[in-house]
């Protein structure tokens, strides 16, 4: 079983600076905080020790978050099957977690990442609306099952608002249910797995504290950011660390030293 004490000091301190750079992009741009805190802790550890670190304080956010928000009742109403379904992707992706290899998800993760950075991709609105439910199953089950194996539902459900143009009053608020569904989901199921204890929750709790009081200033700092140049600076990070998961899953592999003909 996974503890922050395992990691010596420069790790542990690292783990603390992803938390708060995690935070204040949520913050920012109303999303983020796991898709950017998973891949940066993979590349120091394997995948499903970054999201049992990040557990506690992804929820954390998420609650805040959608606490913040004046339209998240109206959200939930409207995007209720979405949720339910995200649940039920959730608890699929979470059970595979805990009982397979994690190296294979850092290639998954990779992929999402670079999903998320190819934002062209958009399915027709008139499809989505007249087939809501089936849309609605759909891209929840394939987002819970993305985020309880890799952490990164935003991937998937990004396409599904966008496609939709929801505006981002009720975008955010939907992401972050979504999110907070999916995390409580694979919080019970690792549990059950034997995966968390009381003592990986009392050693994240500073960790979530740290993401929530930089969310909080990412909050109040976003009126004064430019946001597509903060969107910009976020989106190269995302592919240097996309690049990095890649090369790291061909290293563990054994595909870099075949193609060396070492």
């Amino acid at each position: 079983m996974i503890s922050l004490l395992q990691f010596d000091a420069p790790v542990l301190f690292a783990v603390i600076a992803i938390m708060l750079l995690s935070g204040l992009v949520h913050g920012t741009l109303g999303l983020g905080f796991p898709m950017v805190a998973t891949p940066m802790l993979a590349t120091m550890m394997d995948v499903r020790s970054a999201i049992l670190i990040t557990l506690l304080p992804t929820m954390a956010v998420n609650i805040v978050s959608i606490a913040n928000s004046k339209a998240r009742q109206e959200s939930a109403r409207k995007f209720a099957a979405l949720i339910l379904f995200a649940l039920l992707g959730s608890i699929i992706g979470a059970s595979v977690l805990a009982t397979s290899d994690p190296a294979p998800f850092r290639i998954l993760l990779a992929g999402l990442i670079l999903l998320y950075l190819w934002n062209g991709l958009r399915i027709p609105r008139q499809w989505l609306e007249s087939n809501a439910l089936l849309a609605m199953a759909l891209f929840g089950l394939t987002a819970g099952i993305a985020a309880g194996t890799t952490n990164v539902m935003v991937a998937v459900l990004i396409i599904y608002f966008l496609s939709l143009e929801t505006p981002k009053s009720t975008l955010v608020p939907a992401l972050n249910s979504c999110f907070l569904v999916g995390k409580t989901t694979q919080i019970v199921v690792l549990a059950i797995a034997g995966l968390v204890s009381l003592r990986l929750v009392a050693e994240t709790a500073p960790l979530a504290a740290a993401a929530v009081i930089a969310l909080l200033l990412g909050q109040r700092l976003q009126p004064h950011i430019q946001i597509a140049t903060y969107q910009a600076l976020l989106r190269k990070l995302l592919g240097l660390l996309a690049i990095i998961l890649i090369y790291q899953f061909l290293h563990e592999a054994g595909l870099i030293d075949w193609f060396d003909g070492k």
